[in-house]
């Protein structure tokens, strides 16, 4: 395996995660009735993860 594999490997991997994280963030924003609609697990208010996530990113869940 050439190193230019390996990098176009761990680059795609990169684009993969991120768009992940990009379409999480997108359900994420989404009110919660739709949340609950769609099936989406909403995190309750008090859910440290969730904390951070609106403290970092500015949005809650």
């Amino acid at each position: 395996m050439s190193m230019f594999e390996s990098l176009g490997r761990y680059g795609a991997a990169i684009k993969i995660a991120h768009d992940r994280r990009k379409s999480i963030r997108a359900l994420n924003s989404l009110p919660a009735h739709v949340q609950k609609d769609i099936g989406w697990p909403a995190s309750p208010p008090n859910d440290p993860q969730a904390a951070l996530a609106s403290l970092l990113l500015g949005t809650g869940r």
